[in-house]
């Protein structure tokens, strides 16, 4: 929310998690689609941002007249969490992509 841009919302996370993803086995799907459910789909639901001021310039009604309509926006990070306690569609990283994953690491630090 601090962020003036989805993207940097969406990088910095990314770029954060992304080695606590692989050390708990996780597949990269799982960080992407946490990025994506965190960070972009609330994009719009952020009046500062610019995303939001798009849109309410666009539409030509403040962010908070159309909040109550975001279904996909409020619901998308709550199954999100969800959906990680319980474990549902969480792939984790085979033997062969954990050695991949390694390596790049390496070469990247």
């Amino acid at each position: 929310m601090i962020a003036g841009d989805q993207y940097v919302a969406d990088v910095l996370p990314a770029r954060m998690f992304a080695t606590e993803f692989q050390r708990r086995g996780l597949a990269p799907q799982v960080l992407s689609r946490a990025v994506e459910d965190s960070g972009t789909v609330t994009s719009p639901l952020v009046p500062w941002n610019t995303c939001g001021a798009y849109m309410s310039g666009v539409l030509g009604v403040s962010t908070a007249a159309y909040f109550p309509y975001c279904f996909f926006n409020l619901l998308s990070p709550i199954l999100d969490v969800i959906y990680g306690f319980i474990g549902f569609k969480v792939p984790s990283l085979t033997d062969e992509q954990s050695g991949e994953t390694e390596l790049e690491t390496a070469i990247v630090s």
